[in-house]
């Protein structure tokens, strides 16, 4: 099981994966743009759908677990462990 904090920019053109960035605090954070508008969890479902395309894992081992209201969030991914995890985002951002 794996942590990924999230940066969630709803609304946007296309769905894609910015790369990493800094929150306030200076944490690590990953940037993600979802098309889904932020109304009625849409942007959170495209967000869960999105990651586990991307990633290559079931949508079922994607799990929202902090910051459904927030666009700071925190994603749970299960079959994966830190070091894999970050290698296939690598793998996605090195893509583009």
């Amino acid at each position: 099981m794996a942590n990924l904090p999230i940066k969630l920019q709803p609304g946007a053109a296309f769905d894609r994966i910015d790369g990493w960035d800094a929150d306030v605090e200076g944490r690590a954070v990953l940037k993600v743009r979802v098309r889904a508008r932020p109304v009625d969890g849409e942007a959170n479902q495209a967000l869960v759908k999105y990651l586990a395309k991307a990633l290559g894992v079931p949508k079922s081992s994607v799990d929202l677990r902090r910051g459904g209201q927030s666009r700071l969030k925190m994603i749970v991914v299960e079959g994966l462990d830190e070091a894999a995890l970050r290698a296939r985002i690598d793998a996605v951002t090195a893509a583009r």
